[in-house]
């Protein structure tokens, strides 16, 4: 239609509208015209955008996760990808990005959440954790929502941080859709059932046409990654495990370097490489043995006929234990001093400190089926470890530090799973199923900003990448690393790289600290405290600061140093200095890799 025809009765305009339409564009040049044409067109999308996004908040829903190892985002994304697939629209976001005052605009909300040390929240989820349980949090009576934990029965504080959320959102007035679903380390199956049950109840109130939902409605897209996870590990080849700690030392420490030549797998310094391991195979024998089993042994597992042997290699944990193993194993074997064990958790947490599933059945040994030993295990899962190089340096291999995991217990010697599999069972040339963990959390900053980096014994693993790759990117930041491990002589890992980085300019300041070098045994934290004044200047001029190493003791008491240090140069109280490392971390200047 000419705009000359155009009349109120052929359009939405009124006579006015139309009348001023032909006014502004009578003299108009053909690009003037087409200008005006895209002009309208951007207004008309976004307007229309604004209506959908208003329109579906009535009805949304929302998954927020977080998480320290990356778990909780992998079945955030899977729950996500299924209700997208339903015809519902989702809204993904890592609860480091979520701002809380949109809380009060959403009707369904699904949380995903791992707990973190003692009971305590992942960085991510520290901020949202924090909100909700203060006095600023809003009432969310029109708030629908469904809570599922990661954790570990091992630890005392099973899935607390989801409890936390649970009883705090019920507080705030939300309504749950299920009863909090609480995870182990072996959770497929559970979350699987979980996200069928939480769909279907979500069917009827959410399910829509949501064609092109994500570019119109405002819906975070579901974000692309390499076709290897964890359920679809590469088969990399292992190149070397060199022994970097020396003969003398009470620990053996492996550089571990690993091709992923035609993989197509890309990672970040921060990153973590998941390794899927076998248990050993004479652990397997002797466990089959001690229960009157046979290797050949038929099972089932994950629908398919397999032998038992092959089973316990390469499909369930036998060297962390758990309390669910000594209750099942207990009621198999119907020994009363096991049952009874089981139900004192406190008792049983400090029952299974030291011991492994072969410890067990030692010390109780007893008649059980292959069904019922298989029942009582947990399935394995893949171990965690902090990338060590930059792929700017190192291109299509990935390398990691590993500390073999070895302790005598009950006149036994005992080995870590995967930690005995990188260091002693694989050989050069051997595959072996990885896949890259990416870790958002752990991030380096800008090139021209400097970072401080803390790693004691093999917490230096990340920071080797970081300076990989502030070297290959010729950053202009200064970096600062804290290192320490028992003796200079047998422990100093990477020692020649750190002193060539040292020596190239790479690394503008190192502090060691070599514990059992002297008589009174000194720690990064002391070295921390003795430079507590420049770090604060390094600080507050706007340096990065990172923690990488044990999450138990060291990284507890690094924290505290920093509290010091930041006291006594910075003239703050306790609070303040508490406020001062939490600010740090809300703004992503203090990050955290610690196990």
């Amino acid at each position: 239609m000419l705009l000359q025809q155009l009349n109120s009765l052929s359009s939405p305009l009124s006579t006015q509208q139309v009348d001023s339409l032909k006014q502004l564009t009578a003299n108009a040049s053909a690009v003037e015209l087409s200008w005006i044409s895209g002009y309208l067109a951007g207004i008309s999308q976004a307007t229309l955008g604004a209506v959908a996004v208003q329109a579906s908040s009535n009805a949304s829903l929302t998954v927020l996760y977080a998480s320290q190892t990356g778990n909780a985002k992998g079945v955030a994304t899977q729950v996500a990808a299924a209700a997208k697939e339903q015809g519902i629209e989702v809204n993904l976001v890592s609860m480091s990005a979520y701002k809380t005052k949109l809380l009060k605009q959403e009707t369904h909300l699904l949380v995903v959440v791992s707990t973190h040390g003692e009971g305590e929240p992942p960085d991510d989820a520290i901020a949202l954790h924090g909100f909700l349980g203060s006095k600023r949090a809003s009432k969310l009576e029109s708030l629908e929502f469904a809570v599922l934990g990661l954790g570990d029965t091992s630890y005392e504080f099973y899935c607390q941080t989801a409890m936390d959320f649970d009883e705090r959102l019920i507080a705030l007035g939300a309504k749950p859709m299920l009863a909090r679903q609480d995870c182990d380390v072996d959770y497929d199956d559970d979350v699987l059932a979980w996200q069928q049950q939480i769909l279907t109840v979500l069917a009827d109130t959410l399910t829509q046409d949501n064609t092109n939902a994500a570019s119109n409605h405002g819906v975070s897209p579901m974000v692309a990654s390499s076709q290897y996870n964890k359920k679809n590990p590469y088969g990399a080849t292992l190149l070397a495990s060199q022994k970097i700690t020396s003969r003398q030392s009470s620990r053996d420490v492996r550089h571990v370097e690993i091709s992923l030549e035609d993989s197509g797998i890309s990672y970040q310094p921060g990153d973590a490489l998941g390794v899927w391991f076998d248990n050993d195979l004479a652990l397997v024998k002797e466990l089959i043995e001690l229960t009157h089993l046979s290797e050949e042994q038929s099972v089932s597992f994950n629908e398919q006929q397999i032998s038992l042997s092959e089973a316990l290699v390469k499909h369930y944990e036998l060297t962390q234990l758990h309390p669910g193993f000594v209750a099942a194993y207990g009621a198999a074997i119907e020994n009363n001093e096991l049952i009874a064990l089981s139900e004192d958790k406190s008792a049983v947490r400090e029952f299974i400190k030291d011991r492994q599933v072969i410890d067990v059945v030692r010390q109780y040994p007893g008649a059980i089926t292959s069904e019922l030993l298989i029942g009582a295990l947990r399935k394995l899962t893949p171990r965690l470890y902090s990338i060590a190089s930059s792929q700017s340096e190192v291109e299509d291999e990935v390398h990691l530090t590993v500390a073999l995991v070895e302790y005598d217990a009950f006149d036994e010697k005992h080995q870590g799973g995967a930690s005995s599999y990188l260091s002693r069972r694989l050989e050069e040339g051997d595959t072996l199923r990885v896949y890259v963990e990416p870790n958002d959390n752990f991030r380096l900053p800008a090139p021209d900003k400097a970072v401080i980096m803390i790693g004691p014994g093999t917490g230096i693993a990340p920071f080797r990448a970081f300076l990989q790759q502030r070297e290959n990117d010729g950053a202009s930041g200064q970096n600062w690393l804290f290192f320490g491990n028992q003796h200079f002589t047998d422990d100093f890992l990477y020692q020649t790289e750190l002193q060539d980085f040292k020596d190239n300019g790479v690394l503008n300041r190192i502090d060691l600290a070599f514990s059992r070098d002297q008589e009174h045994k000194i720690y990064v934290q002391d070295r921390i405290r003795e430079q507590g004044q420049e770090l604060l200047s390094w600080l507050d001029g706007g340096a990065s600061l990172y923690i990488c190493g044990d999450g138990n003791a060291m990284a507890k008491d690094v924290e505290q140093a920093l509290i010091d240090v930041i006291c006594q140069h910075g003239n703050k109280s306790t609070e303040q200095a508490q406020q001062y490392l939490t600010d740090l971390h809300s703004n992503k200047r203090f990050q955290k890799d610690v196990y």
